[in-house]
């Protein structure tokens, strides 16, 4: 392809990306059209036609997937990926496409094909030179949740623990994105019954989101209270209720934005204050959290 045409198809491309940024939707998508159309008149059996269309592909089914218009967007990213079948020297590209093909299916509900199409992301991602770990990562996690909610808990096990290890190695066991996975990883162990790990996984989520925010932040409280629900599990009455006291002074701290949360870390309070036989404390805890809400309402 003539240099010249391909420069055009970069610049639309490009103009997409800025009309995007200022929320110019509509002329957003009219440019991603154009570059289409403009790529695919020139498509031929060279090898620039061939990355030129399938890139004015992806970002008009980036476009459309941010638009809701989740079966043009499959359309655009399923023909791109046809365009650059056996191209391993664009698995990162190929890797982009089926996540966000896989993403499009995770919206239309289609669960099964979510996961195969992100797992073929995450073959791609690998490939990639250089590799994309903290896509992996991401992507990972995605899977481990989609698993769980499918009953495969080995599945989301495995999943779970790729993207902790990532997270782990390249952000650091202190990042907030590792807490996070921590987080889930925990939570999945909780629900599973396997509470002493459930236990450490929510303590590492812990010391991360309090050297990430300190102790007055929304996910440092989650952690507090999740902690707290597994150190019951482990035979920990008293130290689950300094955690779930912990808690609530971080909600506290929060002020109108932890409205939701600690209704939530109440009623676990409660469950847990009622079921120890601490009934008058736990209608105590009650009032303190209705007289916060009633000062933030």
């Amino acid at each position: 392809m003539e240099s010249t045409k391909v420069n055009l198809i970069t610049i639309l491309r490009d103009r997409v990306g800025e009309l995007c940024s200022d929320g110019n939707f509509a002329e957003a998508k009219h440019c991603a059209n154009a570059a289409v159309e403009k790529a695919e008149k020139e498509l031929s059996s060279d090898v620039d036609s061939i990355e030129a269309f399938a890139s004015a592909l992806e970002v008009r089914g980036d476009l459309l997937r941010s638009m809701g218009e989740m079966e043009a967007a499959r359309d655009d990213y399923k023909q791109a990926i046809d365009q650059l079948e056996g191209r391993l020297d664009l698995s990162a590209q190929l890797g982009r496409l089926h996540a966000g093909l896989g993403a499009v299916h995770d919206e239309l509900g289609n669960v099964p094909l979510t996961i195969e199409l992100w797992e073929q992301a995450l073959y791609f991602f690998e490939k990639a030179q250089p590799p994309a770990p903290l896509d992996v990562a991401s992507l990972s996690n995605n899977i481990a949740f989609l698993k769980k909610s499918l009953g495969d808990t080995d599945g989301a096990e495995n999943a779970f623990l790729k993207a902790l290890e990532i997270m782990h190695r390249v952000l650091g066991q202190s990042h907030d994105e590792t807490a996070c996975v921590c987080n889930n990883l925990g939570a999945l162990y909780q629900q599973s019954g396997y509470y002493e790990q459930a236990r450490e996984m929510h303590l590492m989520a812990l010391d991360a989101r309090k050297k990430s925010f300190g102790e007055n932040h929304l996910d440092t409280a989650q952690s507090y209270n999740n902690l707290a629900l597994a150190l019951i599990k482990t035979g920990d009455p008293a130290l689950a209720k300094r955690n779930f006291e912990f808690a609530l002074n971080s909600l506290e701290a929060c002020g109108p934005d932890a409205i939701d949360e600690i209704q939530s870390v109440c009623d676990n309070y409660l469950d847990f204050l009622r079921e120890d036989g601490s009934d008058g404390f736990a209608n105590l805890i009650q009032e303190r959290v209705k007289d916060a809400i009633a000062r933030w309402s």
